[in-house]
């Protein structure tokens, strides 16, 4: 009894809400894993023998996994302390990538309704200039010349 309610607190009281069948698969896991190391190192093998996917083996053991902080130190030394955070990086969303896309943004609003529609039609739901042509009603050659000259407009626009 005093070990099932160890097991309990454990699993109850945890950073992050993580189902009960998605933790009993972790701790088999773990289980088989600290039985035979050699043998469970693959998860393909753990999810064989538990009768489940490798996909839901992998997601159980990360689900039970402590977070990190971003503001945890990771490197330490004459007081500059490296936080997680300093150490991600993220790609899409410089400050650069801000700027471009509020400049983006300005330069469509100075486009006529035809423009704006035929540049949201073909670069943002990716439709083709056919597709484009067919659905607001004109030609294809039109589409392109429209298309053409309300770029050529917005590339000045972002250069001033």
């Amino acid at each position: 009894m005093i070990v099932g309610e160890i097991r309990r607190y454990l699993r109850d009281n945890s950073t992050i809400r993580v189902s009960r069948s998605m933790k009993d698969i972790a701790y088999k896991s773990l289980r088989l894993r600290e039985s035979d190391p050699e043998k469970y190192a693959d998860n393909a093998e753990i999810a064989k023998v538990l009768e489940v996917t490798e996909k839901e083996v992998e997601e159980a053991l990360s689900a039970i996994a402590e977070p990190s902080s971003l503001y945890e130190c990771i490197y330490s030394e004459g007081g500059d302390n490296i936080l997680l955070m300093d150490r991600i990086k993220d790609e899409k969303n410089t400050e650069e990538m801000w700027t471009e896309r509020i400049c983006l943004l300005q330069a469509i609003k100075t486009l006529s309704d035809k423009e704006k529609l035929i540049i949201n039609l073909r670069y943002y739901k990716g439709k083709t200039q056919t597709q484009v042509a067919e659905a607001i009603g004109i030609s294809q050659a039109q589409v392109s010349r429209i298309e053409k000259s309300a770029i050529e407009r917005l590339k000045r626009q972002m250069s001033v």
